[in-house]
């Protein structure tokens, strides 16, 4: 057992910071992301939930622009690419099912 505020973290990408708890078959992703920042089109296999906890954040998923805000929920499948834009600062907890081998920290 671990207080979040302990979990060793890394930048995803620039204004991108995120904090990592990995289990078997689940990884669970704390991100903090600076107002103006972007997260270009990218996919991956994985199965993501995203919840936002805080601020106004702008995604493309599957070529669908939507506006997510404080307490939105959106399932997005594995291999669909997305993108994101914060227009304000933003924190977000993702669930990534199978387990992101590529944001554990050694």
């Amino acid at each position: 057992m671990q207080h979040l505020d302990d979990v060793k973290g890394k930048e995803i990408v620039p204004g991108l910071y995120g904090r990592f708890v990995h289990g078997d078959s689940i990884t669970l992703s704390f991100v903090d992301i600076q107002q103006g920042a972007r997260l270009p089109e990218h996919s991956h296999p994985h199965e993501q939930i995203t919840y936002i906890m805080e601020g106004e954040l702008e995604m493309v998923i599957g070529g669908e622009k939507m506006l997510l805000t404080p307490g939105m929920v959106h399932v997005i499948p594995g291999n669909v690419p997305h993108s994101a834009y914060a227009r304000t600062a933003v924190k977000v907890l993702d669930a990534f099912s199978p387990v992101r081998e590529d944001y554990m920290i050694h």
